[in-house]
Order: structure tokens, then sequence, then C-alpha cells
């Protein structure tokens, strides 16, 4: 064998590990993309049959954690599959009218539950604020009014914003590049609408609640001190709790704003410089992947999520008149 066999040889042999080795990466990608997608879809599930199935969990509140564990269900489902396919593959593989569909689902479900988290803490603020009248004034039905109100509005918002600005930017690099651009008043009239308005309720209200529950935990410590009796103590344990649920909320204030964040700084930077594509579909996926986090938010922090997931993975739920369990 003479000297170019033997380079030959040598280059063969590395072209061979070099591919073994991409080949291996690329599957670690679609395996870690696969449990991203299970996770998403299997934990906002675990919360939808919860609240669904136990009479317990039937209460306005959950109502909106339900109608926002059904967006990040579909998140889980239809777009973070997509996005993390396109992601590992460098570009958009499926055609056009795919595309369309793709952009269409994507900023609804991320809108309505921007618009879910809001809602949510507009209900906390209320039920803080004023309990004798929150009592009387909310219920479940109106509550359910209210979500789907929301849903019809966001859909309609977005078909709109779709139908004036049907200018999907193509790149030569690959077959082609899913991205909506907006024109300068839609991207002004999207911000404000999807991002500004929510946000700054999200951030105004859930500081007045910080504000109330603090002066609750107060008041209660007070009582505590004045009068040490079975009362006191039970006031303890409601101060207590008071104080985990604030700290559950205020995670997944953080967790929601630090997710959302980056994809409208870049929203805006793009409009006056050229941001990377690759980094844009970075802070897409963070967007999509706060729908992952939500449910190992109240795995963590919520004592009744863990008690249903527990009646659900062992069937119980399938028992005579299991919907009348305690869970809370």
């Amino acid at each position: 064998m003479n000297h170019t066999e033997v380079n030959q040889t040598i280059y063969c042999l590395q072209f061979s590990c070099l591919e073994r080795s991409i080949s291996a990466v690329y599957v670690l990608l679609y395996i870690c993309a696969a449990a991203v997608v299970l996770l998403t879809v299997c934990g906002n599930l675990l919360i939808i049959i919860s609240v669904c199935h136990f009479k317990q969990l039937h209460t306005p509140t959950n109502m909106l954690i339900l109608s926002l564990a059904v967006s990040d269900f579909l998140v889980g489902a239809l777009v973070i599959p997509i996005s993390l396919i396109w992601t590992v593959e460098s570009c958009w593989i499926f055609n056009r009218e795919f595309c369309i569909c793709f952009i269409l689902t994507s900023y609804f479900l991320t809108s309505t539950s921007i618009y879910n988290v809001a809602l949510i803490a507009v209900d906390r603020y209320l039920a803080l604020s004023n309990p004798f009248l929150y009592t009387k004034t909310v219920s479940v039905s109106t509550i359910c009014i209210v979500v789907l109100c929301d849903w019809c509005v966001l859909f309609t918002y977005n078909l709109g914003v779709h139908y004036f600005n049907r200018n999907f930017k193509n790149l030569v690099m690959c077959p082609g590049d899913c991205f909506l651009v907006l024109d300068e008043i839609w991207s002004l009239v999207d911000l404000l609408f999807i991002f500004v308005f929510p946000c700054s309720v999200i951030i105004i209200l859930y500081g007045l609640v910080f504000v109330l529950v603090r002066k609750h935990a107060t008041a209660i410590r007070e009582l505590h001190v004045h009068a040490r009796t079975q009362t006191s103590k039970n006031t303890l344990e409601s101060m207590k709790s008071e104080r985990k649920a604030a700290k559950a909320l205020g995670i997944v204030v953080c967790v929601f704003l630090a997710c959302i964040f980056p994809y409208f700084i870049y929203s805006l930077l793009g409009k006056a410089t050229e941001v990377k594509v690759e980094s844009f579909q970075k802070v897409l996926i963070l967007v999509y992947l706060n729908s992952t986090i939500n449910p190992v938010i109240y795995a963590l922090f919520y004592p009744w999520f863990r008690k249903c997931v527990k009646l659900v993975l062992t069937l119980q739920i399938f028992k005579r008149n299991s919907s009348l369990i305690k869970v809370m």
C-alpha cells in the first residue's frame, strides 16, 4: 500500500468516525426533544384531569389554572414538537401552508397563556382585596364565561394580525424559514396588546398581592402573640399557608416573565439590528418551555397537585365516588 492509499484510508476512517459522532448527537437531540414534549403534554394533562375530576377543585381560581393548563398542553402537543424539529434540522423542512398553520397556532396559544396568567393575577387580587365581595360575585360559571371570551377575542385578534401581515420571510440558505414579519404599525399594536398591557397587569397586581399578603401575615402574627389559643394556632397555620402560596405565586410569575421577556426584547432589537435566526429560534423555544415548567412548579409547591397525581397514576380516579375525595 503506497502513501496515497494510506492517506485515503486514514481520511475515510476519520470521516466515518465523524459521521457516527454526528449521528449520535442527532439522535440524542431528538431524544431530548421527545422528553420535553412528553413532560409538557403529560404534566399539563395531569393538571387538566385533576381539576376536571375532583369536585373540591372546582373553584374560580382553578378554572383559570385549567385554562392555562389547556393552552400549555396544546403548546406541548402542537407547537413544541415542530419548533424543536426546526431547531435540530437548522431550517424549516415543511411547506408554506404548514408554516402558516404553525405561526397561527403558536401565536394564538402563546398570547392565550399570557392572558391566562394576567387573569389569574386579577383573580388573586380581587380575592385578597375584597374576599366577601369576591365570594358573592365571582363564581365558576362567571370565570368560565370570562375564559371563553378571552380565548375568542385572542383568536379573532390573531386571525386579524396574520390576515393583514401575510409576508413570510424566506432565506436562501434553507428551503425556507417560518417567520411572520409585521409592519411598524402592527408591531407596535402587537407589542402593546400582547406584551405591555398584560405584563403590566401581572406585575402591578402581583405587587399589590404581595403587599396584601404581608399585611395579612402581620395581622395574624399579632393575633398569635396576644392570644395563644387553639384559634391562634389555626391562624398561624393559615399564615404559613399564605406565605407558601405567595412564594409559589412569585416563582410562577418570575419564571413566566423570564421566559417571555427575551422574545420581546429580540423582537424590538430585530427592527433596529440584524438578529440571527438561530438566536431568535432559541428565545422562541424559551417562550414555549414555560409551558413545560409550569407543571413542575405545581408539583413542587402545591400539595393538592401531588396528591391528585398520585390518585391519577394509581388509577383510583376510576373508583366509585372518587371525584368526592378531598385533595386539599
